[in-house]
């Protein structure tokens, strides 16, 4: 493993981190996208491409079986082992004040060659018209400030996690019961308790 892609991103003890869709996009990738600072910055800028989502450990934000990071958007979403593949269309995330859309989630799951996995990828980016606003924003700041005109529209913000695998369906303790009592009736008593 890479020593400079090596990180320890961690809260401190005692915080968790859990954040909604919508703080997703609006407290961390608009930010983001906007080129204004995020506090606490606790989730790393990452190529997500050249890992697999079992490499993630050590390289962006880990909570729980959940990882974080920010990547640039691509078409090619291919690593050394398989590719993330595309499911269903692009969910809105609405903002719970103004009911307005401030983002968009599209969700993944990773395949080995032609076998799906359990590993699943949130990718959330910014809706249309916010992103074409980030966009300028961040642009006219680069200019006053002499730096190069960066497009910061492309930022995506990953969640990628792995699926508990179903074991079956559980009983409720009334079926066991029925189920005990069904095997009663298999059971054959002795003669003389008949």
């Amino acid at each position: 493993m890479d020593a400079a892609h090596t990180h320890n991103f961690t809260l401190p003890p005692g915080f968790r981190f859990y954040p909604t869709d919508e703080e997703l996009v609006v407290h961390f990738l608009h930010r983001k996208a906007a080129l204004l600072p995020c506090h606490p910055d606790v989730i790393p800028d990452l190529a997500l491409f050249p890992y697999d989502p079992w490499e993630l450990e050590g390289k962006a934000l880990g909570e729980g079986n959940q990882w974080y990071f920010y990547s640039r958007k691509t078409d090619a979403r291919v690593t050394a082992n398989g590719y993330w593949n595309p499911l269903g269309r692009d969910e809105p995330v609405v903002a719970s004040a103004t009911a307005e859309v401030v983002g968009m989630k599209k969700y993944f799951l990773f395949h080995v060659g032609h076998v799906k996995t359990n590993w699943v990828m949130h990718e959330y980016r910014l809706y249309n018209a916010a992103s074409a606003a980030s966009a300028a924003a961040a642009s006219r700041s680069s200019r006053r400030r002499g730096r190069p005109k960066l497009d910061y529209s492309k930022w995506v913000l990953c969640r990628v996690y792995e699926e508990e695998e179903e074991t079956g369906a559980e009983l409720s303790c009334l079926d066991e019961v029925f189920l005990t009592l069904d095997d009663l009736d298999e059971i054959s008593l002795p003669d003389r308790l008949h």
